[in-house]
């Protein structure tokens, strides 16, 4: 596995200056936001120059674009947001080969209308699953258009919020390009180390040949997001069974802040190098 990080996590409103940093602190690989080329998160548009720039830094600094993300409420109730969404969307799925991935990163969202990371009762309906199928379809168009791949990570609190249902997404479309952006502290908030162990185990079962993207944070004991290897994450498990289901891409770590940087990659390479040697 090659070890990766948000590039996002450091400061910085150029590529080169983003990716610098984070070939510093010990990672090969990040999963790419258009904030660090000092434009909006989810642009609704991107110039030849802008991608081009993010591949030459990726070059300069051998750190690979593994993903850009491309996350937006995909069930809005304002249908307006929901299409302003879909055309910031387009705009990175048109970039992004110019940019040397063809990943694009993606959670399913909320029915709150005010935050798409909170849950809304509303995200289990029927009605909810059919908008989002909508949405997905005419992502797929985009995808096509310009040949890249969905990774879509399943969020407690969005529509989809479980490996089960990440697998009637993958079976409902059947299309190879929907795949699984997998993070194991996802799956739950507050678990015995024994039932954290058992979700992990089912959901890369179900999910492990779909899988285009690991990520790597960690939960604390009352539920809390926390950095890699300061949670309650047993790290060891986590990439022995990722490894064993044939996941060989990269490991992506998130939610640390710039000052934590090296530090996690020390830990997740010791784990990466634990786990590799024993194939």
């Amino acid at each position: 596995m090659k070890l990766g990080i948000f590039a996002k996590t450091f400061a910085g409103n150029t590529p080169l200056a983003v990716l610098s940093q984070a070939r510093s602190a010990g990672y090969e690989s990040v999963q790419y936001n258009m904030a660090c080329s000092g434009i909006s998160s989810l642009p609704l548009e991107i110039s030849e120059e802008t991608a081009e720039a993010v591949q030459a830094a990726s070059a300069e600094t051998g750190v690979a674009i593994a993903a850009v993300s491309a996350t937006y409420n995909m069930v809005h109730p304002d249908l307006t947001e929901r299409e302003k969404g879909r055309r910031s969307f387009a705009a990175i799925a048109a970039g992004a080969t110019r940019m040397g991935t063809r990943l694009l990163t993606l959670c399913t969202g909320s029915c709150d209308p005010q935050d798409q990371w909170r849950y809304h009762p509303g995200n289990s309906s029927p009605a909810a699953w059919e908008e989002m199928c909508g949405e997905f379809r005419l992502l797929l168009a985009i995808a096509d258009r310009h040949d890249i791949v969905l990774g879509v990570e399943p969020e407690l609190a969005n529509v989809i919020s479980s490996a089960q249902l990440a697998r009637k997404l993958l079976d409902t479309f059947g299309n190879d390009r929907i795949q699984i952006v997998f993070d194991p502290a996802n799956l739950f908030e507050v678990e015995t180390p024994e039932r954290q162990k058992e979700l992990v185990e089912n959901a890369i079962d179900l999910l492990g040949d779909s899988i285009a993207l690991a990520h790597a944070k960690d939960r604390l004991s009352d539920g809390r997001f926390a950095t890699a290897g300061t949670g309650v994450l047993d790290y060891s498990h986590y990439l022995a069974v990722l490894e064993k289901s044939g996941y060989r891409g990269d490991l992506i770590t998130h939610g640390l802040a710039a000052n934590e940087a090296v530090g996690v990659a020390v830990f997740l390479k010791s784990r990466i190098a634990a786990v590799e040697s024993c194939r």
